[in-house]
Order: C-alpha cells, then structure tokens, then sequence
C-alpha cells in the first residue's frame, strides 16, 4: 500500500499542486479544502502524514485542527507538515512545533524542501491500510 498523505488547504490551485507533487512520488492523496474539526473523520481515513495550512483567510482553523490533533491519544503521533506563509505566527508558537515534532515549510516553498520534509517525517511509519486512493473533498463549512 502506498504512504497517504492528507493535505488540508483553503485553496484548490494548491490542493491541485500538492495532489499533482504527492502522487507524482507514489503517495497516496487525500484532500480537504477545510480544517476537520471532527477528529473521528481523520481516525476514519488513517493518514501517515498531514499537510496542512495553519491560516484559512482571517482565521486560524487549521491550528485549531493542529491542537486537536496533538491532544488526542489516537491522532497524537501522526506527522505533520506545517506549510504556511505565517512566518510571525510560526515563530512565536516554534517551541511547541518543535516539542511536537511538527515541521514547517513557508510558503512559496520549493519541491525537493517539501518532498525532504515529508520523508523525514515519514522516516518511522508504515503505511496505513485502508483503500481511500486519490480522495479528495471539497466541501464549503
């Protein structure tokens, strides 16, 4: 089974880039185009790694995910990617990214750094074992 990655971003051109990055390296890909506040729905789709955007517009949901996933026990290892063109933001919260062993990559970001920080973080996993090949959702919440 390939590797699935999950990448959570607002905009569709980048859902479309990542899609295009990821399954042109052999991951799987599955997209959401919102921060997923149920963390039964990330149980559910069982992804080796998240990518995801901290800000969404004015708001901040993707932390809010970034939180929740941390905090529960089941959703708590996952790896994840931070790409974000949040420079301050980051900064101010980087001790915890980096207790987490979360990795940031600003935006606009460079392929082979994006492609470098997923298999770092991938160095340890196996890769999950339910069929959700090149998913994505697209859904206004």
């Amino acid at each position: 089974m390939p590797i699935r990655i999950m990448v959570v971003n607002d905009q569709q051109e980048m859902l479309d880039l990542f899609r295009e990055i990821l399954t042109d390296e052999g991951y799987e890909f599955v997209g959401f185009s919102y921060a997923i506040h149920d963390m039964d729905e990330i149980e559910r789709i069982k992804p080796d790694l998240i990518i995801v955007d901290c800000m969404f517009g004015e708001e901040k949901p993707g932390w809010q995910m970034l939180q929740k996933l941390k905090l529960r026990r089941s959703t708590a290892t996952i790896p994840v990617v931070l790409c974000t063109h949040s420079i301050r933001a980051v900064r101010e919260i980087e001790g915890y990214l980096k207790a987490k062993g979360i990795t940031v990559i600003f935006k606009p970001f460079e392929i082979n750094d994006l492609l470098s920080a997923i298999r770092a973080a991938l160095k340890h996993i196996q890769p999950s074992q339910s069929p959700n090949e090149n998913q994505v959702v697209n859904t206004d919440q």
